[in-house]
């Protein structure tokens, strides 16, 4: 696996401020093999369960979804790849609840990035993309209170201060 160094240099240098859901040197039939090549493996280790989607008006190219009871951890396990890099990234569970990779063996992460090199992707762990996002590309920052208002209720107290730092993950793997 490449380093976190080396990982963010890619990371960098991948973002487009110009074309936020896919670069400018877009290729579709690459990205299409690199995905069809992904979710092959995934269903060949985790059986026909797998399901598979593609996104649209989203940096997200596609995700593969491995329901709990096939992966062995007790808890359901998800790629996706993004339109920029051929970035790939894996969790268990939401990005934004406590734990999003909670039962992802250094096996299981061995595995798929050594899955991603041979579909020619790069696996990106999701502790990475979680760092605060320092790129040129413009994101709106004010999307995640409306978000979180989305989630408030009338006992909840609102904190109109409260801002979500954008992350390498909403700049890779995120609606447009």
């Amino acid at each position: 696996m490449l380093s976190d160094e080396a990982l963010r240099s890619l990371l960098k240098n991948a973002d487009d401020p110009l074309h936020l859901e896919r670069p400018h040197d877009f290729d579709l039939e690459r990205s299409a093999r690199r995905f069809a090549e992904l979710t092959s493996a995934l269903k060949n280790r985790f059986g026909p369960v797998c399901d598979s989607g593609l996104y649209q008006d989203a940096s997200i190219y596609g995700e593969v979804e491995v329901p709990a009871d096939a992966t062995g951890t007790g808890r359901p396990l998800w790629v996706q790849m993004s339109n920029f890099g051929g970035f790939v990234t894996a969790g268990t569970g939401p990005w934004t609840e406590p734990g999003p990779t909670e039962g992802l063996t250094d096996q299981l992460i061995s595995w798929l990035d050594a899955t991603c090199a041979a579909a020619d992707c790069v696996f990106v762990p999701l502790e990475l993309l979680m760092q605060p996002y320092d790129g040129p590309s413009v994101l709106e920052e004010a999307y995640a209170d409306e978000v979180l208002s989305a989630f408030t209720t009338d006992e909840t107290p609102q904190d109109g201060d409260r801002t979500l730092p954008v992350a390498w993950a909403d700049r890779y793997f995120n609606w447009m």
